[in-house]
Parts: C-alpha cells; structure tokens; sequence
C-alpha cells in the first residue's frame, strides 16, 4: 500500500520547513514493511521560494500556476502515485498519532476516508470557543476541513477531484461527496478527533475583524456567488503572511 502526501502551498516559506519536518517525523514514526509514502508540495506560483525550501527538505516539488486552492490539490493527486491520498496543508502540523489513527482506518479497509478536527497553535479565547464549536459541527456532519483531508485514490477519482468552480470551501464539498461515495458502497467517513492536527492561527491576527466580518456576511447574504468569486476572497489569496 502506498500514501501519497500532497501539500498544497502559496508563498509559505515560513510554515513549510516545519510543516514537512512534523510530516517526516511522522512517517519515521509508524514504519510498516508493507506501506510505501511520497510527500509532494505543490508550489502553487509562489513568489518567496517556497518551492525551493520544500525541495531542499527532502518533498517532490510539482508546480501549479494559477493560483486556486483546489487545483493545487487536485495537480499534487494528478502526481501522486499512491493509493491513497492524504491532503495537509502547509501552514499545518502532523502529529503522529494522527498518521497512526489515519493508517489503521487505511488498514482496516473500511474506509472511504475522513478528516480531523483541527487545534490552533495560538488563538485568542473567543477564537478558541468558536473552534470547539465548528469542530463540533464537523463530527456531527461530517466536514472536513482542508487542513488535513484523507481518501482512497479510486474514490477521489470518481468524486472528481475537488472543484475548481470555487474559490474556497471545495474542501467541506469534497467531503460531502466522499460520504456518499463511501455509503454507495458500504465503506465509511470519519472525523478524527483524538490527536488534531495543529494548524497557523495567523489570519486572526493578519486580518481585522472587520474584513472577516465582511466575508461571512457576504457569504450568508449571496454563498454560491462567494465562492465562486476569487476577488471577494482575499483572505485566502492576496498572500497576506
């Protein structure tokens, strides 16, 4: 069995030496004679060196140009040679419990896939309520978060990939897709929740309240038309780092 890890990232030459070093230690940290693992960083046009950094670190580096989260995941699965894939992003942090708990759902063939909750490594107090309160919601509908995505390669293959019509929350749609793939055919989604992985709280503190208001209000007012809008998303890619 092979897994392919595949880290999407935009300018990240501050997270992406520590992102691949957590991933590194985590693979050391479960070694199994029948379980074979790439680790490919998609330099998304980066314009920092992020894909250099992600190279001297020991990933295979693919590049994607235009610059949209889904299809740098889906440019990294186009890569990938494993048979399943897991989606970390680069700005994150992979516990080994979680590749533990990720691998005995592998092994245990009755999976589709899944997602965790996610940790902030540094977060004001309403921030952190906030959090308890979506990671709620993932576990009990079944989100996943971009942070860290797992699935059988054959599963996303016939889901599509993630959709390159929007501009932010192809993620939680990927997920919902991956549910009813796996309930078709009797396997199951998860949400870890055990070992999150730790993720950067940066955009509280890059971004004013204001800008972050105006988005979800945005988003609640006219949700199709947001996501679709790369413009009235700046939050995730005017490269604020």
């Amino acid at each position: 069995m092979k897994l392919s890890v595949i880290i999407p990232a935009y300018n990240e030459a501050k997270c992406i030496r520590g992102c691949l070093g957590s991933v590194f230690e985590a693979l050391a940290a479960h070694p199994r004679g029948d379980l074979a693992t790439e680790v490919i960083v998609v330099d998304n046009n980066s314009t920092d060196g992020t894909g250099d950094l992600a190279r001297t670190a020991g990933a295979r580096v693919v590049f994607e140009p235009v610059n949209q989260i889904a299809r740098a995941r889906n440019a990294g699965a186009a890569a990938a040679t494993g048979a399943w894939f897991l989606f970390l992003d680069a700005d994150s942090l992979l516990p080994p419990a979680t590749l533990g708990e990720i691998l005995d759902r592998i092994e245990s063939g009755e999976y589709a896939g899944g997602g965790t909750v996610i940790a902030f490594d540094n977060a004001p107090f309403w921030a952190k309520i906030a959090l308890a309160a979506g990671n709620f919601i993932f576990r009990l509908s079944k989100i996943t978060p971009g942070c860290m995505i797992f699935c059988r390669v054959d599963a996303f293959r016939a889901i599509g990939g993630f959709n390159e019509e929007l501009f932010a929350a192809e993620d939680a749609v990927f997920g919902r897709e991956l549910w009813r793939w796996g309930k078709r055919r009797g396997l199951r989604t998860i949400i870890l929740h055990k070992h999150p992985p730790v993720t950067s709280s940066r955009k509280l503190y890059l971004y004013t309240k204001a800008e972050m208001l105006a988005l979800l209000l945005r988003f609640f007012l006219a949700p199709k038309a947001t996501l679709r809008d790369r413009r009235g998303l700046q939050i995730f890619y005017d490269g604020r780092r």
